[in-house]
This record gives structure tokens, C-alpha cells and sequence, in this order.
């Protein structure tokens, strides 16, 4: 799966995209990412990419006729699914993750500043936000959704059925998870656990999932 970060700063994205799992899916040629940045699609000397919002108001806005032409050439060389990072967006969930797993390239836009002129719409697929909260840019959330799809794509995660049994993939939250020491400052290892018959363990972990969604987020339930 390929990924084009369009970015007025790629360079947020180098640390996270060089560690841990998205690392190794990138050495094993299961991932890959483009960092593109914007601004070298403007076309006056000082590199413009933003301006002053009609109607007045603070802030700068991201220039439509800029962010389209980096869209362009990126989706001219691909059937792409083009997501523009938006705090006005659909929440990215668990399912949304697993849907965009599908795609082969994904453009991911990050707006800055105030945000982007309203016509870049015209070019997006969707919008997708993380949270209802506002942050600096979209390079963040862009991260969380590479993350959360990467999950996705197989051969990333080595333990399969640890993305089967997530929080969210089957509307519970997960249950507890325990190891060594079997006893900490007075606090035990359930017995059950410890008991080596796989129904009964199996039978804890549903009933304690269940539990921590009703007690947590019982929204899910419904």
C-alpha cells in the first residue's frame, strides 16, 4: 500500500514513519510513503501556499489553486482515494480503518494554518478527523490513520489475531491482558489465566470485555 503525505511539513513526518512496525512494513515492501510538500507547487518566487480569508477574520487559509495542483500530479499517477485531514470531518473508527486498508494509494492532504479555501472539496474523496478537537495542522492526524490502517494491511502486524481482537473491531473494548510477575505488591494474576483451560479463558475474556464496555463506553453496545 502507498501513501502520499501532501504536507507543508514533511519533515514531522521522518521520526514516526522510521520506527517500530510502519519500519519494518516499509522494509519488507508493505508499505510505502511519499513525503510531498505543498509549498513546491506554488508558483511565485516566495513559494506562496496561504492568503488572508475573504470577509476578514484571523489567520491564514491554504490557497485552492496550489493544494489542487499537488492532488493533481500525485493522483495522475494513481487511482487514489484522496482524504483531506479536517476537524469538520467523519471520525475516523476502527471500521473506516479496515475499509481504507482496501485501497492500494492513499493521498492524505494536511491542512495548516486557518485551514483550506473551501473549493479544495471539489478534489477530496472525504474528509476524516480524529477527535472533536483542533489541532495545529492535519500532519497528526494524518499519522494516527496511517497507523490505524496500517494495522490493516497483512503482514504488518505479525500476530493476526491481535488485530482481530482489538478494541472496536467487534464493538467491546478489550479485556485485560496480564504477564510476569504472577503476583505484584499484593495483586494476583487471575486464576483463570494461570489454569491453562482455553474455554474458560476464553469465556473470562468475553464476559470482562463486555464488563468494561458497559461500565466504559456503553454507547458501543447499541
Amino acid at each position: 500500500m502507498e501513501f502520499d503525505l501532501l504536507t507543508l511539513f514533511p519533515e514531522m513526518f521522518r521520526g514516526p514513519l522510521s520506527t517500530s512496525l510502519l519500519k519494518k512494513a516499509c522494509d519488507a515492501g508493505l508499505l510505502s510513503f511519499n513525503l510531498v510538500n505543498i509549498r513546491d507547487f506554488a508558483t511565485d518566487k516566495h513559494k506562496t501556499v496561504d492568503d488572508t480569508p475573504y470577509g476578514g477574520g484571523a489567520g491564514m487559509v491554504m490557497r485552492v489553486d496550489v493544494v489542487k495542483r499537488a492532488v493533481e500530479i500525485r493522483n495522475s499517477k494513481f487511482d487514489s482515494r484522496i482524504i483531506l485531514m479536517s476537524p469538520r470531518g467523519a471520525k475516523l473508527t476502527q471500521k473506516k480503518a479496515q475499509e481504507l486498508a482496501n485501497e492500494k494509494h492513499l493521498i492524505l492532504i494536511c491542512g495548516h494554518y486557518e485551514g483550506v479555501d473551501e473549493r479544495v472539496l471539489d478534489y477530496v474523496d472525504e474528509e476524516i478527523s480524529i477527535g472533536d478537537y483542533v489541532l495545529t495542522g492535519g500532519e497528526l492526524p494524518a499519522m494516527v490513520l496511517i497507523d490505524a490502517v496500517a494495522r490493516y494491511i497483512p503482514g504488518v502486524v505479525k500476530e493476526a489475531d491481535s488485530v482481530i481482537n482489538d478494541s472496536f473491531s467487534n464493538s467491546l473494548l478489550d479485556y485485560p491482558s496480564y504477564t510476569k510477575p504472577p503476583e505484584f505488591e499484593g495483586k494476583k494474576v487471575p486464576e483463570v489465566l494461570l489454569s491453562g483451560n482455553h474455554k474458560a479463558i476464553e469465556k473470562w475474556r468475553q464476559e470482562q470485555a463486555l464488563k468494561l464496555t458497559k461500565e466504559r463506553r456503553p454507547d458501543l453496545l447499541g
